[in-house]
């Protein structure tokens, strides 16, 4: 993300750090990193940026996973304020180039793979590869496009799609 973006600015690396933390302090946008049990790993990969306001980003993918974004974050803030434990927001990206957007972390340890999809239906081999790999207790493909049904979507403990609707209702 900083590389980038400094490239295709033209100005230092650190200068993007600074601008994107202020902007960041000034609840423009969130910095997602990645999890690694390794810290110092964790500390060399570059985070991922979302706006906080989701309306604005043109590409519909992208504006899908940013409005998801938004409200992983929200729900990791308000358990971990109602004292259901510790909540981090997270993603997952390994060597291969396979993916996860999001990865709930529950006092430390992965509890939820959150994939993003605006239709796609079929399940995605990194959610299924990712949840074997940490042993996440949940997996989910959360399809934007798919109507709201009535079920809890934190029943399965297999990789499951689900309705953006049903997820995001289940949060807080």
């Amino acid at each position: 993300m900083y590389s980038n973006l400094a490239q295709d600015i033209g100005v230092a690396i650190d200068t993007v750090r600074r601008w994107i933390g202020v902007l960041e302090h000034l609840h423009f946008g969130i910095r997602i990193r990645p999890w690694f049990t390794n810290v110092t790993k964790a500390l060399r990969k570059e985070p991922k940026w979302f706006l906080r306001d989701w309306s604005g980003v043109d590409d519909e993918g992208a504006r899908a996973e940013t409005f998801v974004a938004c409200h992983l974050l929200k729900a990791v803030d308000a358990w971990t304020d109602l004292g259901f434990g510790r909540f981090e927001l997270r993603y997952l990206r390994d060597k291969l180039k396979r993916e996860v957007d999001f990865l709930i972390v529950r006092d430390r340890k992965p509890w939820c793979l959150v994939e993003v999809k605006t239709r796609e239906t079929s399940l995605s081999d990194a959610l299924t590869h990712f949840q074997k790999a940490t042993g996440a207790r949940h997996a989910l493909q959360v399809v934007m496009d798919l109507p709201y049904v009535d079920a809890d979507c934190f029943v399965r403990p297999d990789p499951t799609v689900v309705p953006a609707r049903t997820f995001l209702s289940q949060l807080v």
